[in-house]
């Protein structure tokens, strides 16, 4: 399995994945020349990418959705209540509805519930044989009742979209900072690293922190917080990077 984080922020969202079998796009935000021109850096042709899978309907995670499927025609994978709301999939010959499993060829995606304000809004768990990776942004909180599924995986991909002091004082209106901070907004650096503590193992070989705010946090803010908060918890864990807005990650192996 490869994985390769194309963007992550405000401003667009494509996460690259490539199995056995497939090569796979989470979200594609961003725009078409931007995710054909990044899938390029890595040596990837995107009329290659045969699925892309909807994690929910917010402009940066889909921005790039409709012009690159009228050239590639990948295969969608999204949910019902997101297909009965995004109008412009309604006539896609290559459409496959999930619901809280998707097996391809070999590949388990669990599509598990995510908590955000948008439609069926959903994070997922990728396992191929021992190979296994979870994706994890645009969520207020982690409900308990995935832990085990999400407990002790190689790879995570995993929000930490802002530092709480930095919102809180930073130029947000009150309503937009109440969302951030809601039930149904983003995980801060302080809840994901507390996250991460509890779920991290001896099979872990990698953590990139996704999503920051370009507003309201920064890198070295992230990063203070999970080591300060896995020393806490006594986890002995550093092999962790910050994905960017316009910049790929390392290619990751597993």
């Amino acid at each position: 399995m490869k994985i390769c984080v194309l963007a992550s922020g405000s401003k667009g969202n494509s996460t690259y994945i490539e199995t056995a079998n497939h090569k796979i796009l989470i979200d594609i935000g961003k725009n078409k020349k931007y995710i054909v021109n990044k899938l390029a850096e890595i040596g990837v042709n995107p009329s290659d990418i045969d699925y892309i899978l909807i994690s929910h309907l917010h402009d940066d995670h889909i921005s790039a959705l409709s012009t690159f499927i009228n050239k590639y025609h990948p295969t969608v994978c999204l949910s019902s209540p997101m297909f009965m709301e995004l109008k412009n999939i309604k006539d896609y010959d290559n459409v496959l509805i999930y619901e809280d499993e998707i097996i391809l060829n070999g590949t388990k995606i669990k599509a598990i519930k995510s908590s955000h304000d948008s439609v069926d809004s959903r994070n997922f768990i990728i396992e191929e044989g021992n190979k296994s990776a979870v994706y994890i942004t645009d969520t207020g909180y982690v409900n308990n009742k995935y832990f085990n599924y999400l407990k002790n995986k190689n790879v995570y991909l995993f929000e930490s979209n802002h530092d709480i002091e930095m919102l809180t004082h930073g130029p947000y209106p009150k309503w937009l900072k109440s969302r951030v901070l809601g039930d149904e907004g983003h995980l801060s650096n302080q809840a994901a690293s507390f996250y991460l503590a509890k779920l991290v193992g001896e099979n872990t070989r990698k953590i990139i922190l996704m999503h920051l705010s370009e507003v309201n946090n920064s890198e070295e803010k992230t990063m203070e917080m999970i080591t300060k908060t896995f020393k806490d918890y006594d986890v002995n864990f550093s092999n962790i990077n910050c994905a960017k807005q316009d910049e790929i990650s390392e290619v990751i192996e597993i």
